[in-house]
């Protein structure tokens, strides 16, 4: 271990006199140019850095991640106004709007589509009306559905005809969660 240790640090010692050797040879008669330089260059990676380490921080409230808290998941208030869950079906995640005005679980065709379920292939016999109008809908069935620690199978869903730019969580499988809001926080706890 420490023979590796010492190739290492002479690899960088040789890799640092080249990179020097470099820069005093090309800024030989400009060395206030080369310090100005590497200043900026500095400060550009401390600038980034800087950046990462906040990102860290302030991403739950950009992004409105949900998180796992012993039997409760809880959600914050997106920068819409809206609450989203992502929950995993069939091994993909989707993220669904929290809509407690909607009856069933509709997925977009775009959602639909990454989950293997061909638009296609669906019989578009349902109806609904959405605050657009009527829309026409297919029923199907979602194997595996989990949020957080919890798992059901076979939950039934709606594929709809019409354009939509995002899925939606409808009461239909709210219903297995108490749900409560304070402020900007959605908190769901699994009802027995």
């Amino acid at each position: 271990m420490e023979s590796e240790m010492t190739a290492r640090l002479i690899y960088l010692s040789l890799l640092l006199a080249a990179v020097a050797g470099w820069v005093f040879a090309e800024y030989r008669t400009r060395l206030g140019l080369a310090l100005r330089t590497a200043l900026a260059w500095g400060m550009i990676f401390v600038g980034v850095m800087a950046g990462y380490g906040l990102w860290q921080d302030i991403r739950g409230n950009v992004l409105a991640i949900q998180q796992v808290t012993g039997d409760r998941i809880e959600v914050p208030r997106a920068g819409d106004g809206h609450f989203y869950l992502t929950l995993q079906i069939d091994g993909k995640e989707v993220r669904f709007m929290v809509d407690t005005g909607a009856t069933n679980v509709v997925l977009s065709r775009d959602d639909a589509r990454r989950l293997g379920i061909h638009a296609e292939s669906l019989a578009f016999i349902g109806e609904a009306t959405t605050a657009n109008g009527p829309v026409r809908t297919a029923r199907v069935h979602l194997a595996d559905v989990r949020l957080g620690d919890w798992h059901d199978a076979g939950v039934p869903a709606y594929v709809t005809e019409g354009r939509m730019d995002g899925s939606l969580l409808g009461m239909d499988y709210l219903r297995l969660y108490q749900m409560e809001i304070a402020g900007d926080r959605l908190s769901l706890t699994r009802r027995e």
